[in-house]
């Protein structure tokens, strides 16, 4: 499983989509910036890790609930929020 960290103009979200291109996201989503991955699970919690210390819950946890949910996409959410 990979995830794809997408950022948007409103919110940053993590997704297990396999996408093709980071043209396809940028056709999903009308106001997308700018996409990371596709990467590990761990590459992708070290990353949120390291960059944003104030995600809330921890990257850890929010990939796992997006593992573990049905959907295929979920908003990062962060202490300031």
């Amino acid at each position: 499983m990979k995830i794809t960290i997408i950022y948007t103009e409103e919110e940053m979200l993590i997704s297990i989509v396999n996408y093709q291109s980071w043209r396809e996201i940028q056709d999903k989503y009308e106001r997308f910036e700018a996409s990371l991955g596709p990467w590990s699970i761990q590459e992708a919690i070290s990353y949120l890790n390291d960059e944003y210390i104030n995600l809330s819950p921890k990257a850890e946890t929010q990939i796992s609930n997006l593992l573990k949910g049905s959907q295929d996409k979920m908003k990062l959410t962060f202490n300031d929020q």
